[in-house]
């Protein structure tokens, strides 16, 4: 039995083959319509989400599956003060896999530790969201047909956007990447991150304003600046401003470049851009729904 809490969990080769499964699954849903007939898949979400909770539970029916759970924590027993260990262990009576969603840090591993089915970690707090960031590499490895050698400019909330964070860490694995760190000073990348980056060798640059950096861009990869992470309601309102991708800035950007974005956005992707045939993130989203299938079949072995 295997859990997925980080992206690193997978191996390089391991990642490969999830997203090959991913392919052959968008290339013929309906050779995989059964695999799950008579699995369950419970979603427990302590914290909200739409797309994240949604896209699961779509992969699982879509499979043949069913699904239960919750989307909040005070429609579960957590709310009476039960424990995230006992939450996984009575659940794990319920369900053949479990997909968890947390605000704080190292809960997912909390929940594996106890639980007796896979865990899957939906994101904790600002740490990890391996699901997303397989999302990320499977749109960016349909778009652009491999990962070594890009440019990746990221944008807004590097220091608490767990999206980035995985992200990184998974793109370090290829040969010849390069980061563009585009944050205010408050929002950088945790260091951490920043150390990780040194000690591999890779290039990176920090930059303040996207106008500087756009240009270079394979990939650019918006974040929404987190009120949900802020300690003060003052911090967030004079940050979630600072960077708002609009039609002139796409101006900039290489014809081919493809803009990302885990969802939702607030104010920092204008609607205009949607028409832009280098805005991706609506079909990222999709493709999020492939790769949980991939991956709910891989953890249930199943395929």
């Amino acid at each position: 039995m295997r859990h997925l809490i980080s992206p690193m969990d997978l191996s390089v080769q391991e990642t490969d083959q999830l997203l090959a499964l991913a392919d052959r699954i968008i290339a013929d849903p309906k050779a995989y319509s059964h695999k799950c007939d008579g699995k369950k898949l419970a979603t427990l979400f302590f914290e909200p989400s739409t797309r994240t909770r949604l896209s699961f539970e779509a992969a699982m029916l879509e499979l043949g599956g069913q699904v239960l759970g919750f989307s909040s924590a005070d429609s579960s027993s957590a709310a009476k003060g039960e424990t995230v260990s006992d939450t996984a262990r009575v659940v794990s009576c319920y369900a053949d896999i479990i997909a968890m969603r947390h605000p704080k840090e190292g809960a997912a591993t909390v929940a594996a530790a106890k639980a007796t089915v896979p865990v899957i970690n939906a994101g904790d707090g600002g740490h990890h969201h391996p699901t997303q960031t397989l999302t990320d590499l499977l749109t960016i490895h349909r778009l652009k047909g491999s990962f070594d050698g890009l440019t990746v400019g990221l944008c807004g909330d590097l220091k608490f956007g767990r999206t980035v964070h995985s992200l990184i860490k998974a793109m370090c694995r290829y040969q010849n990447v390069r980061f563009l760190l585009v944050s205010p000073p408050e929002l950088r990348v945790p260091d951490y991150i920043r150390d990780d980056l040194v000690s591999g060798g890779f290039a990176f640059t920090e930059v303040e304003r996207l106008e500087d950096a756009i240009s270079d861009m394979d990939i650019l990869y918006m974040t929404r600046v987190q009120r949900e992470r802020f300690f003060n309601e003052e911090d967030y309102i004079r940050l979630r401003d600072s960077y708002i991708l609009d039609s002139e800035k796409m101006k900039l950007a290489k014809p081919d470049m493809i803009v990302l974005h885990p969802l939702p956005r607030v104010n920092e992707i204008a609607a205009e851009v949607d028409d832009d045939p280098r805005a991706k993130y609506f079909e990222q989203a999709l493709y999020g729904k492939y790769v949980r299938m991939a991956l709910i079949l891989k953890l249930l072995e199943v395929e």
